[in-house]
């Protein structure tokens, strides 16, 4: 090996030497700080939605397309709806990280402590959009049971048969409560609570008066049916009142045309009540899937609709559950800057770490201080050693034999002259080198056996 590369080597192993711990507890502290905030998401989460071809499983599919984008695959989980999704998320062995909910739908007077309790591991993200009742009649009905007086009031219900939705779903929760403060007892009507396709096949059929939807617009059965002939939407002219009554409901107006302005459909406003829909989330949902689940959010649920303008969801209000902190802070401050200009998994990273790593590199800092001066030791230290040996050479002149004080001589100076050093500290090497050859002179001028 070239006498060159050989000391460039042996500096290395000595500042490798010296700052190995410092090094060394720098890896350890940051390999703490990762373990602990966790900051790589993992790359599966389930989502649950709702029945196939409904509001819910057709924005499913665009959040999961949204999240596709950054490596994050989306499970989407179809269920019966709002209620059943609140279920799963309550239940810690069901896999279900996040689900669609529905403002009103998970409360029942069954099990209501229990539900409570396990609420308080759940999150909300915000609310998404409104999610009106939907109650469609069939005109020959009016005729038959009501005999031609228009449908004003649930209350006229009496004596209908009427399917409220699918078990597992937000509308029963909702008719029933809505039913309640009406004073009507289910028991004088024909309550049924079929699947929805088979629900709206009996509607058609005319085996069924009247059906129920708690749902957002974008619900093909909802488009489906607001175009069929001879089917009405009941017009909730105390829609007002119910929101007074249920702080989940917001009242909202179906704007004459909307659904087709050519057709004039509907041919007037619509006075409807709308539940708000949201995103809930597990609390050990990983804040950095939170994130993109509020920004795919605000991709999906901005732009305007039937019942908000561009720009009114997402949004903070009007959740039953606690925010997520990470959602507050995309809703305070937007989505995190460093995401604009790096990748994901990068920008996360930083994001995550970058107050350790400033409380790490404050503390680092001033222990760093101490690497010169070690450095500076173990070099010189290289050299001094052999100070110790030539002092007691030069102490044995006239106690020992010239030619044994020689002898050692000798090899101290053999060994020093493999003693390698950084250039830096030349002159020390020299130096020892120098102070040999003074004490050799000293034993050539002697020039007598000391003991003789």
């Amino acid at each position: 090996m070239p006498k060159v590369l050989r000391n460039t080597l042996l500096s290395f192993r000595d500042l490798l030497a010296t700052a190995g711990p410092f090094v060394f507890l720098t890896l350890l502290l940051l390999g703490v700080a990762y373990w602990f905030l966790d900051p790589t998401p993992p790359r599966k989460v389930v989502l649950a939605t709702g029945v196939e071809q409904g509001a819910y499983a057709e924005f499913g599919k665009r959040y999961a397309e949204y999240l596709k984008g950054y490596g994050i695959q989306v499970e989407v989980r179809t269920t019966h709806g709002a209620a059943e999704n609140l279920k799963l998320l309550r239940d810690p062995n069901s896999g279900v990280d996040i689900a669609f909910t529905q403002g009103g739908a998970g409360e029942s007077r069954k099990n209501a402590e229990a539900n409570a309790l396990a609420d308080e591991d759940l999150n909300s993200l915000g609310s998404l959009f409104f999610e009106p009742v939907w109650l469609f009649y069939r005109e020959d009905s009016v005729q038959r049971l009501l005999k031609g007086v228009p449908l004003t009031s649930l209350a006229q219900l009496q004596g209908w048969k009427v399917d409220v939705g699918a078990r597992g779903s937000g509308a029963p929760n909702l008719m029933r409560k809505m039913l309640e403060a009406n004073r009507i007892d289910q028991a004088s009507m024909t309550v049924s609570r079929e699947e929805q396709t088979d629900a709206v096949v009996k509607f058609l059929a005319g085996d069924i008066d009247a059906i129920v939807f708690a749902s957002a617009p974008e619900a093909l059965m909802v488009q489906m049916l607001l175009q069929t002939p001879g089917v009405k939407l009941f017009d909730f002219a105390q829609a007002d009142a119910y929101s007074r009554r249920f702080a989940f409901l917001t009242p909202v107006t179906l704007p004459r045309g909307v659904v087709d302005l050519a057709g004039d459909v509907p041919p007037n406003d619509v006075r409807l009540i709308a539940p708000t829909a949201t995103l809930v989330a597990r609390d050990d949902l990983h804040p950095a899937l939170i994130q993109l689940f509020v920004q795919a959010a605000a991709k999906i649920h901005s732009p305007a609709g039937w019942f908000q303008r561009k720009g009114d969801f997402p949004n903070a209000r009007g959740t039953e559950r606690p925010l997520a902190p990470e959602a507050q802070r995309f809703y305070t401050g937007g989505a995190p800057l460093l995401q604009r200009y790096l990748p994901f998994w990068l920008a996360n990273l930083i994001d995550r770490m970058w107050v350790v790593l400033v409380s790490i590199v404050a503390i680092l800092i001033p222990m760093s201080r101490v690497v010169p001066p070690l450095y500076q030791f173990r070099i010189r230290s290289r050299i001094f050693r052999w100070y110790g040996q030539l002092r007691a050479v030069e102490d044995g002149q006239g106690v020992r034999p010239n030619d044994e004080l020689r002898t050692e001589l000798d090899k101290i100076e053999s060994r020093v002259g493999n003693v390698t050093v950084p250039l830096s500290y030349a002159d020390e090497l020299y130096s020892l080198r120098s102070h040999i050859n003074m004490v050799r002179r000293r034993l050539d001028e002697a020039g007598q056996d000391p003991t003789g």
